[in-house]
């Protein structure tokens, strides 16, 4: 059966999606964009040559995946708007934060397959990660070509739902870990003399670089750590003071609130 998709929500990671669909070899023609801001439909017309709509029920009809990317705020309503269009053997694809399976399937005709996704920013530049987690009524087939999906957008885990808040706590906040971490080793190259531009090009590059040899890798992270810290070196320096102030256990206790915060998002009115 030929693909028809649907993107609700043209953000960062609607129009990640939408880029992830064109690159998987689908024409333009199978999709449709929902955006109501009529400046940023002409954006995305112009980009992807995709046809873009302000109104959801007209967007999903036909379409056989259904990506979800708009504010957990705006999930319910939404799919009470969009319930009586979606064709039954649909998949509704979630990338929506806090928002659990049994939601959208109470508010969609019976039958109709949900799929959850924790995405990260990275997706932007084809280096994202998902954590998926298929609803009660999905197939196999239909979980295949989700993962597929996404796949063009980075890497896929499968995991099962109740574990999707520790999936926000490590990779869906992840990226602004690594941010923060980067601000701090920009002024601290500031603080020894170098200029902004050479701190921030030395950052990024060791990041970027840390992280290829850690994918790459068969070691462990804390092998790869040891094999940089030469004793009474330079680095041995810097982690001991990391370990005197409870870095490591300041970030885990972080993440861990990252994952509390996830949780309390899925009650309703949180």
């Amino acid at each position: 059966m030929t693909q028809r998709f649907a993107v609700l929500g043209a953000g960062v990671i609607g129009e990640t999606m939408v880029s992830s669909i064109l690159r998987a070899g689908h024409p333009a023609t199978a999709l449709v964009v929902s955006e109501r801001h009529p400046e940023r439909a002409a954006e995305l017309r112009q980009e992807y040559g995709v046809a873009v709509t302000c109104n959801n029920p007209e967007a999903v009809r036909g379409a056989t995946v259904i990506l979800l990317a708009v504010k957990p705020a705006d999930v319910w309503s939404l799919l009470v708007e969009i319930s009586v269009d979606v064709e039954p053997g649909a998949t509704v694809v979630s990338l929506v934060s806090g928002v659990g399976t049994a939601t959208m399937e109470a508010a969609l005709p019976r039958g109709v397959a949900v799929v959850r996704v924790m995405p990260n920013t990275p997706a932007i530049v084809g280096a994202g990660m998902f954590g998926v987690s298929p609803g009660s009524d999905v197939s196999a087939e239909q979980l295949a070509q989700v993962v597929s999906l996404l796949e063009t957008g980075g890497r896929v885990a499968v995991v099962d739902e109740s574990l999707q808040d520790g999936v926000t706590a490590v990779s869906g906040s992840g990226p602004a870990y690594v941010f923060y971490l980067a601000e701090a080793m920009i002024a601290a190259g500031v603080a020894t003399g170098l200029s902004a531009d050479v701190a921030l090009l030395l950052t990024q590059q060791t990041l970027v670089g840390a992280a290829r040899l850690l994918d790459d890798a068969d070691d462990t992270p804390q092998e790869l750590r040891r094999r940089v810290t030469s004793p009474n070196g330079t680095t041995a320096a810097a982690v001991a003071v990391f370990d005197e102030r409870g870095v490591k256990d300041a970030l885990v206790a972080g993440m861990l609130a990252s994952a509390a915060r996830s949780a309390e998002l899925s009650e309703p009115g949180a």
